[in-house]
């Protein structure tokens, strides 16, 4: 199973069998400077409404569009939805938000969106054993480095893959990545946009895998 970073909250995640999902598909424009996503897929998943993660028209091929909360299996991925906030005020604010879980060639990845809260235990459990945590860092709009240096480790995942924060394709008023890996141990910084995961070959240590943008 393959991850590969596009840019802001949207992967490519493509499995053995070469399914392959888009997460939170954004538009360009204002503080984003990444390029068009034109890569195909066979799902979409939106974690909320707002422009910079539900250009689902930007995905080539004909993808099942995967929304809110509910429980799906298509082609053989197994997919959950869970409820959030966009905010630490219950929605108030910016709205829902929709955590969504996969089960990939054996590995579970859950990707928080615009997670804007600290996770309660009932969330914790809903979301369960956790191989890669794909979490928002950057604050402002998500939680922040401190709140998701909290979400980590009440979730205890394998592997964490930080998104969502201020770099030289995002020019939103949030946080960079370094304020979240700052008195972190295990780092991996690496220079590719995508890398690739067997099942039982994690370190028994959390890693924090920061990648570069494709897009």
């Amino acid at each position: 199973m393959k991850i590969k970073w596009l840019g802001h909250s949207s992967f490519l995640i493509t499995s053995d069998q070469g399914v392959r999902i888009i997460t939170d598909p954004y538009k360009t424009g204002g503080g984003l400077k990444y390029n068009e996503i034109s890569e195909p897929a066979d799902i979409v998943t939106v974690s909320h409404e707002h422009q910079d993660h539900n250009n689902i028209t930007a995905v080539a091929g004909k993808p099942q569009v995967i929304r809110g909360t509910a429980r799906a299996e298509t082609k053989g991925i197994k997919l959950t939805g869970i409820a959030a906030y966009h905010d630490d005020n219950k929605g108030q604010t910016r709205g829902a938000n929709t955590i969504f879980c996969f089960n990939v060639d054996g590995i579970r990845i859950c990707h928080l969106g615009d997670l804007g809260h600290n996770l309660s235990e009932q969330e914790v459990v809903q979301i369960g054993e956790t191989d890669i945590l794909l979490i928002p860092v950057g604050g402002l709009f998500t939680i922040n480095a401190d709140t998701a240096t909290q979400v980590g480790n009440k979730l205890k995942p394998k592997v964490i893959i930080p998104m969502h924060y201020q770099n030289e394709r995002c020019n939103y008023p949030i946080s960079g990545v370094d304020d979240f890996l700052n008195q972190k141990r295990n780092i991996i910084r690496t220079d590719a946009n995508e890398v690739e995961f067997k099942p039982g070959k994690f370190s028994t240590e959390t890693q924090i895998m920061v990648l570069k943008p494709t897009l």
